[in-house]
């Protein structure tokens, strides 16, 4: 695998990286609630008391938890590699957390004041972070290595 010299992470993708970082921060700290959860008796008690289709969804969540980690994790990698997929790589991760905020307000028993906040920075992001990955010089240069 060859390395090609473009130009090094600065300027305005220091924006990107700080939020894919703290992104990934945030998404292994609800993986550690997680397993928190399945590794304390009374959490692993109330969800066998709980309907199946509870239990269900909550492990659809958990599993969800653990792809966008993933996902995060591999991204963030690849944009320190400088990975020529990166730019759309980082659009579809800005596309997903929008839909996963979208799926919380639609459906959390949370406020629609705190719903609405959560829904706020992942829709920014992606308004104001897509169109730059698409079109911007800088990025075209800086992620060349296949």
């Amino acid at each position: 695998m060859s390395v090609k010299s473009g130009e090094r992470i600065g300027g305005w993708l220091l924006a990107p990286l700080a939020w894919l970082l703290l992104a990934l921060f945030s998404a292994s700290l609800s993986l550690l609630i997680y397993a928190g959860a399945l590794m304390t008796p009374e959490m692993l008690a109330s969800l066998k008391t709980q309907s199946s289709s509870y239990v269900t969804l909550w492990a659809i969540s958990c599993a969800f938890a653990v792809a966008m980690w993933y996902y995060t994790l591999w991204l963030t990698i690849a944009f320190f590699k400088r990975r020529k997929s990166v730019p759309k790589h980082y659009i579809v991760w800005l596309l997903i957390s929008v839909v996963l905020a979208i799926k919380a307000f639609a459906f959390a028993p949370v406020s629609d004041a705190l719903a609405i906040r959560q829904l706020l920075f992942p829709l920014l992001a992606a308004a104001l972070l897509a169109p730059y990955f698409r079109r911007s010089q800088r990025v075209k240069s800086t992620f060349v290595n296949p």
